[in-house]
């Protein structure tokens, strides 16, 4: 296939400052892939980033984790265009095949990826936020030789493609979550992440799915993947409509997924003792709870959930064989161009979910 020298992207240089540039195309290295991005998504994450959060740009706690100038885009599908030299063999791929990659590039060298917990990876080079593994805001993008790829069916639909890494992240937050048979679980929090756990958790067979968001759009789309009461918190106090259900006793799984402190005080208030609270949200700021809860008073099982490690293959059946409908999810669709628009609409969240460019 015909690959141009040239291509656009969404460049991040800080705080506030993505500008839409024409850039070199990648090329190829040993055991490099290049494919053309078909569908990216518009995380969260990606957003804080943009915003500026202490995460992604340092303060006086911490180090820097975006390394500008970058390209953003972590969640994307795309087809294979061009491999460097032994890419086919190492990745199992051919021009022309559907692929994505998991959002982080492991080292393969430090302590966790020697034991198998490469997602936790010391260097921890996620797509987006760094200059040696540039995102898929673009037109095309580069996998490096030691990113872990996976082919996709054929027949699957590009859009629904790029949830492939978010519902990966979804299944493992619930499957921290240990949910029994039975269980009343709560997750707070009915974005992209949210409303994919509340579909993944219903296979669990949990007894009562609760999910709790304040936009009520958000909570018509948990009921229709499968929530059995939806909680707005703007209407009602979701503690005492928990409590109120249990006896008084509290749910015994709850993920937070919300992105915000509240979400992490309101779970800790609703959960039973010696029950399961699952973290998942990138804060935008550090988060300040009552620690005794946790201890003294509960004896809380604290699950903390990163990225969707050796669940790809998993995410890519129940989409391919519809186990899980993202379609809900995927409300909005831009061109890179528009960026500035699809940025803002995400960042107020008043009518979008998942929001996707289409390069």
């Amino acid at each position: 296939m015909d690959v141009p020298k040239k291509m656009k992207a969404l460049v991040c240089h800080g705080p506030g400052d993505i500008r839409l540039q024409e850039v070199d195309t990648p090329i190829p290295g040993p055991g490099e892939i290049l494919v053309k991005v078909l569908a990216t998504g518009i995380c969260a994450s990606d957003i804080k980033c943009y915003l500026g959060a202490p995460l992604f740009w340092g303060d006086e706690h911490r180090a820097p984790y975006m390394e500008a100038p970058s390209i953003l885009g972590h969640e994307f599908i795309g087809e294979v265009v061009m491999l460097g030299d032994g890419a086919a063999d190492r990745h199992g791929v051919k021009e022309g095949d559907l692929v994505v990659s998991e959002q982080i590039v492991p080292c393969w060298k430090c302590r966790y990826c020697r034991t198998g917990r490469y997602w936790l990876c010391q260097r921890n080079y996620i797509y987006g936020f760094k200059k040696a593994t540039q995102g898929s805001w673009a037109e095309y993008m580069k996998f490096p030789a030691d990113a872990i790829v996976h082919k996709v069916p054929k027949g699957i639909d590009p859009s629904k493609g790029a949830m492939i890494e978010p519902l990966s992240c979804s299944i493992h937050a619930v499957e921290r979550g240990d949910i029994r048979l039975g269980d009343v679980v709560v997750i707070a929090g009915a974005g992209t992440l949210g409303l994919g756990m509340v579909a993944v958790a219903k296979l669990k067979g949990p007894g009562l799915l609760i999910a709790v968001d304040m936009k009520d759009y958000r909570l018509r789309v948990a009921k229709a993947l499968g929530a059995d009461l939806t909680i707005n918190p703007s209407k009602e106090d979701p503690v005492e409509r928990v409590l109120e259900l249990t006896d008084g006793y509290g749910c015994d799984v709850y993920i937070e997924a919300t992105g915000h402190p509240s979400g992490v005080i309101q779970g800790l208030r609703m959960i039973r003792k010696l029950g399961t609270f699952v973290e998942f949200s990138v804060m935008a700021e550090e988060v300040t709870v009552d620690w005794t809860i946790i201890g003294d008073s509960k004896e809380l099982n604290i699950h903390g959930a990163h990225l969707g490690p050796y669940l790809y293959p998993l995410a890519i059946e129940y989409i391919a064989k519809g186990v899980v409908d993202v379609s809900p999810i995927i409300t909005h669709k831009f061109k890179l161009e528009d960026f500035s628009k699809a940025i803002e609409m995400v960042h107020k969240g008043e009518e979008s979910i998942k929001a996707l460019f289409i390069p």
